[in-house]
This record gives C-alpha cells, sequence and structure tokens, in this order.
C-alpha cells in the first residue's frame, strides 16, 4: 500500500481534518494577500463605468433612445387599477398601438386603462378581469387580431400569472426601473440585452429552432401609453426587418392543419361567448374592435381567418357588437409601416375616429 505522506512533508500547507482525526477543527482563516486593493476597485470601476457608457453610446447611434419598457411589472401596475377607470382596453398590440390615450382623454373626459398585450389573445386578460370584483359597470374595448384571437396564442401571456404573484420586493424594483433607470438608459430594453443581441447573431441554423423572434417596435409612457418607435417608421431597412418577420409566418396551411384550425377557432369563440356572457351578467358594455391591417398582412388573415367564419361568427354568437375597420371609412387609409400597427402620427387621428363611432352607436 501507499504510505500517506504528513502535512510535515509538505511545507507551506495547511493542517487538514484528515491530518489530525478526532482532533476539533479551527474556523478556517484565508489570507488576504497584500495587493494595491484601492487602484484594483477604482481601475475595476473605472473600467465598468467606461464598458456601460460605450454600450449606451453603441445604442443611441443606432437610434434607440430612453423610454419605459413595456414589462411585466408595467402591466401589472396597471392591471392594479382597474377600480379607478370606467373605459378599458383589452387586445393584442394593435389596440396597444393604435389607441392613443391622450385623444381619448381629450374627447371623453376620462382616460383609458390600457391592458392589450403584444403577441397575445384578449381572452386570457378578460378572464383575469373576471376574478376582480371591481370589473362592474365598465365598458370593455376587445382587440380582434385575427391569428391571435382566434388561435389563442399567448406570446406574452405570463404578464398575468406575474401580476397575480408580483411580490411587494418586485414592485418596489418596477418603480425604481421604470423611475429611475429606463428614463435614463437607451440600452436598458430586453431587445438590447446581451444576451439577446447574442442570440440573434447569424448562428447556424439547427432544426427546430422556432422563428425569428420580434424586434422592437414601440415605446410607451408609464401608463401604458404606447407608440410605434420611430426607427420603424424611418428606416427602411428595420422597416423590412420586421416585415420579413411577420411573413415568417404567411405560408399557406395545410389540409390537416386547416381542419385542426377550425377546431380551434371555434373553441376561441365558445370562450368568447362565456367571457362575454360573464362580463354582462356584470352590467360591462362589450365591443369588439377589429383594427387595420394591409397588404401581405392582411392578404394573410383574410385567407387563412376569412371574416365569414371567424368575425361575422364571433359576433353573432356573443351577441355583441362590433366595429371593423372595413365597415367604416374612416378607419382607413392610414399608414402601417410594417403591415400591422399604425405609424405614430396616425393614433390621433385614428382613435378620434374610433371614439366616435364608438359614441355614436354606442355611448350611454
Amino acid at each position: 500500500m501507499p504510505s500517506s505522506t504528513s502535512s510535515s512533508d509538505r511545507p507551506g500547507l495547511r493542517l487538514t481534518a484528515s491530518d489530525r482525526p478526532g482532533v476539533a477543527q479551527p474556523v478556517p482563516e484565508r489570507d488576504i494577500p497584500d495587493r494595491p486593493w484601492r487602484g484594483i476597485f477604482f481601475g475595476a470601476l473605472a473600467t465598468f463605468v467606461i464598458l456601460v457608457a460605450a454600450w449606451e453610446l453603441y445604442w443611441r447611434a443606432y437610434g434607440v433612445y430612453p423610454a419605459v419598457a413595456g414589462s411585466k411589472g408595467l402591466w401589472a401596475t396597471q392591471r392594479r387599477r382597474v377600480a379607478d377607470h370606467h373605459t378599458i382596453i383589452t387586445g393584442s398590440s394593435r389596440m396597444l398601438f393604435d389607441i392613443d390615450l391622450d385623444t381619448w382623454q381629450r374627447f371623453s373626459g376620462e382616460r383609458p386603462l390600457q391592458l392589450a398585450i403584444e403577441g397575445t389573445t384578449p381572452l386570457p386578460v378578460l378572464e383575469d378581469l373576471l376574478k376582480d370584483p371591481a370589473m362592474r359597470d365598465k365598458r370593455v374595448l376587445i382587440g380582434v387580431a385575427p391569428d391571435l384571437f382566434f388561435t389563442g396564442f399567448a406570446y406574452v401571456g405570463e404578464n398575468i400569472t406575474y401580476a397575480q404573484k408580483e411580490t411587494p420586493a418586485q414592485r418596489v424594483a418596477q418603480w425604481v426601473s421604470s423611475h429611475a433607470v429606463e428614463p435614463y438608459l437607451a440600452f436598458y430594453d430586453d431587445d438590447f440585452a446581451l444576451p439577446t443581441v447574442l442570440a440573434r447573431q447569424a448562428w447556424p441554423v439547427r432544426e427546430g429552432l422556432g422563428g425569428t423572434r420580434v424586434r422592437k417596435l414601440r415605446t410607451s409612457d408609464l401608463d401604458r401609453n404606447t407608440k410605434m418607435w420611430s426607427k420603424v417608421e424611418n428606416d427602411p431597412e428595420y422597416r423590412a426587418l420586421a416585415r420579413s418577420i411577420w411573413a415568417e409566418d404567411f405560408a399557406p396551411m395545410k389540409p390537416e392543419q386547416r381542419a385542426e384550425m377550425d377546431k380551434t377557432v371555434t373553441a376561441q369563440i365558445d370562450r368568447a361567448v362565456k367571457i362575454v356572457e360573464q362580463l354582462r351578467a356584470r352590467k360591462c358594455e362589450v365591443i369588439f374592435v377589429r383594427p387595420p391591417s394591409v397588404d401581405d398582412y392582411l392578404a394573410f388573415e383574410d385567407r387563412d381567418f376569412p371574416r365569414a367564419s371567424t368575425w361575422d361568427v364571433l359576433l353573432a354568437r356573443t351577441g355583441a357588437p362590433g366595429i371593423h375597420f372595413k365597415d367604416h371609412a374612416e378607419l382607413q387609409g392610414y399608414e402601417l409601416p410594417e403591415w400591422s400597427h399604425l405609424a405614430a402620427r396616425e393614433k390621433p387621428r385614428f382613435t378620434e375616429a374610433l371614439y366616435k363611432i364608438v359614441e355614436k352607436n354606442f355611448g350611454k
């Protein structure tokens, strides 16, 4: 057998438990080497500041400017304010981008609550609102983006779970972030986070990976009053990128996919019927809104989600009124840079037109 070697045979090494069996061990100590710690600290701090400043300047040169991030925490903050509002906006990104809260307030005298979530059907939000005792005697605008509403797709559905489980510490962190960080740092956005930037590099394509992640399209205020990011409107290359990402979903369905989609559409309409019944029981006024889309995006929607078997059925089965942009000349003729959302300068005019339609036909 190999002989054991004691610590005395290894000068400079500490005694270990195996060197002194049965003897209580002293509290471990670690020698701190003599180094110029003050200089090291300030050198590390200077490096950090330089790197952060360089990252900030890089994104500002790209066209990014400080803005409130549309985070889960920001949505949760607005979700808690249901009792303070009469008009509640739900839907997907079109209702978020296209309705200008300032304009609505100017005409109505009250500011709507913006609870639309990008890339997400409004039905989970409405189901969550029905759990709230304050959800009575409200006017609820429900946006219908066909490829989201009738498929039940919930890209950011975790907003609802986050709001339900948000801790006091998370609420404080959200307040600090939205008041002391986001208004001052341009790069403080998920789209410009280093892991996100690395993930969208031209890596080799692997089977099973999803489509291209949607890029930054909007900026928001603290109450989620949202508009299209100016780069989408003014940068042809970036606008083309946004369109190409949408176009990844425009491939025609196969026959078996079509049959499955028909079942999904029926299931989502069934879901909407139950929601509308419960909202009416709480004396809430429900209005469905189909915001505009154009060109390739509209062609895709008309092909895969034809009005006769989606929108018309939804209104007939729920018995709720609807405002479809194709039925109103004043809701047409707007600029939608990437086919799906209004340019920022179009929002006030569209909102005024929509508000007047609502008041003329459904005002109480």
